[in-house]
């Protein structure tokens, strides 16, 4: 992991004031916020929150069965939160979640009621608007018994501001026979420092769908979620594209431990490394039964860059089932030469195998946002690329 000098940032003073509407952003803050899967036409969101540098400027609710707040109304509202608030990330891990505890700015509270069948998404969003501005946040998700929701979180700078540190504390609770899809698009810049610290518990029956989206240059982010799958048939899947251009350095992976009988899970990681450098983690303990996982870490190297690829297993009881595969590589020539010989250029083959690599068909995504990022991908061809 890279060293991270907070003292280069600014924790302090960094207020932004309220909005009633989204659509009093900035044209280019809200291209921005779109590119991070947040929308300001809040028709098609069931709830909305959004976080500018150090205060939550606006936060809204039109489904009586979501409940979202800045989380420092939360604690007061709750008091405190004791049984949910600290209790599966350590304060005292490192110097990021210190800080994140001793000086804390805001972040989201969603509480989805128990039985609810949420249809829209509830978005949420965390930007940093100043230049070198340190962010810490503290986010509570809460999936109540038998509740359905889906929840988009994106981050992202604001319009031509280049460097800052974002430190999130995220803290997930899926109840019985609940379901949560966690759908989460980072749109950093060059110079930002990235540290998420997180971690959920999932229930008996309850069900866990984590999609991350990762395509734009971010200078170093390290993240490492992990689950804990607490209940009897419960499940959980994570889904990671991940692009590291030049200048970019991503330690980054996902942990999954099943606690009860009767739980699956898969872990799915596509990277593509265009220049930077991809630390690709990967952990699922198993430890009753029966019990299946599997674990895959597919990189692809276009041109320059590196990637590592860390699988680990890890079974503590007779009958549990886990695989992994993992793969860094470049594209198959025999591929790119199928494509062509179905009529299409050496560019246009290299194209279609990427974005079929990638994967970014993710449901809930603003269309323009989705149109964006195969945009994004059709540059990722190189002239080197084989």
């Amino acid at each position: 992991m890279k060293e991270i000098d907070l003292s280069e940032f600014k924790f302090q003073g960094l207020e932004q004031e309220a909005l009633q509407d989204l659509n009093d952003l900035s044209e280019e803050d809200k291209e921005q916020l779109l590119m991070a899967g947040v929308v300001s036409d809040l028709s098609t969101r069931s709830a909305s929150y959004l976080q500018m540098d150090q205060s939550a400027v606006h936060c809204s609710s039109k489904n009586d069965d979501v409940e979202i707040m800045d989380i420092k109304d939360a604690l007061k509202k709750y008091d405190g939160l004791e049984e949910y608030f600290w209790t599966l990330v350590d304060k005292d891990k490192d110097e990021f979640t210190r800080s994140a505890y001793e000086n804390l700015h805001g972040g989201y509270f969603i509480r989805v009621k128990a039985g609810a069948k949420v249809k829209e998404p509830i978005q949420s969003c965390l930007m940093l608007k100043s230049e070198n501005v340190g962010q810490n946040v503290h986010n509570i998700v809460i999936i109540e018994e038998g509740a359905e929701a889906h929840i988009i979180t994106g981050c992202s700078v604001a319009h031509g501001t280049k460097a800052g540190a974002h430190l999130g504390i995220s803290e997930f609770f899926v109840k019985k026979d609940a379901s949560l899809t966690f759908t989460m698009v980072h749109n950093w810049s060059e110079n930002v420092a990235v540290r998420p610290r997180s971690a959920g518990v999932v229930e008996e029956g309850g069900k866990f769908l984590s999609n991350y989206v990762l395509l734009k240059p971010v200078k170093d982010l390290q993240m490492y979620p992990s689950i804990e799958m607490n209940g009897p048939n419960s499940v959980a899947r994570f889904n990671s594209v991940v692009v590291a251009p030049k200048g970019s350095h991503l330690d980054m992976g996902n942990r999954v431990v099943m606690n009860a009988p009767n739980t699956r899970c898969e872990i799915i990681a596509r990277t593509i490394a265009t220049g930077g450098t991809i630390i690709n983690r990967g952990h699922i303990g198993a430890h009753y039964t029966p019990s299946k996982g599997h674990l895959e870490c597919q990189g692809l190297i276009l041109g320059d860059g590196r990637i590592w690829a860390i699988p680990e297993l890890d079974g503590s009881t007779e009958g549990v089932e886990l695989s992994h595969e993992a793969s860094v590589g470049k594209i198959a020539q025999d591929e790119i030469e199928y494509l062509m010989a179905r009529g299409m250029d050496e560019d246009e083959a290299t194209s279609t195998i990427v974005r079929g690599f990638l994967n970014t068909d993710i449901m809930g995504l603003p269309e323009k946002l989705q149109k964006e990022i195969d945009k994004q991908i059709e540059e990722l061809q190189a002239s080197d690329a084989m």
